[in-house]
């Protein structure tokens, strides 16, 4: 269910969209059996990132609300028209930021850009899945191999 899309012109007043999403178009959610919300984001938010993601936690307490956050990195510090935000953080500090919000509300993260992805849960996930069955098959191989020499 599409519930609506936040923007925050202006600058990245981020907590008074999320409690915009969360205590009045979530106010049903006890009847929801998942909800999500998704951030498209370019920058840090102007609050503590700290601040975010203790209310994201105890917001999603409880229910199947999840925070998932797609940033875009952009080569420019001032957005389209001009307006520096309240807050600033390198490319750098502002995944990391997300990635902690993202995670404290059950959700994922991904970071992407104009040369492609620079991390997303997604494919570690994924590539740890690789990892793990690539592991798997050369144990299964050196066990194969051993059995192979006592006969």
């Amino acid at each position: 269910r599409w519930v609506l899309s936040l923007q925050c012109r202006g600058s990245r007043n981020f907590m008074n969209a999320l409690r915009r999403a969360v205590e009045v178009d979530f106010k049903d959610k006890d009847k929801q059996k998942s909800q999500g919300i998704y951030l498209l984001t370019t920058g840090i938010p102007d609050q503590e990132t700290h601040i975010i993601s203790a209310y994201m936690s105890e917001v999603c307490r409880g229910f199947d609300l999840q925070l998932h956050v797609c940033l875009f990195s952009v080569m420019e510090d001032v957005d389209s028209s001009g307006i520096i935000p309240a807050r600033y953080a390198n490319p750098t500090e502002t995944a990391i930021a997300f990635k902690e919000i993202a995670h404290a509300a059950n959700g994922r993260f991904h970071w992407f850009g104009e040369a492609g992805i620079f991390e997303s849960d997604d494919i570690t996930v994924i590539v740890s899945e690789i990892e793990k069955a690539n592991s798997y098959s050369q144990k299964c191989a050196f066990l194969v191999e051993s059995l192979k020499q006592r006969s």
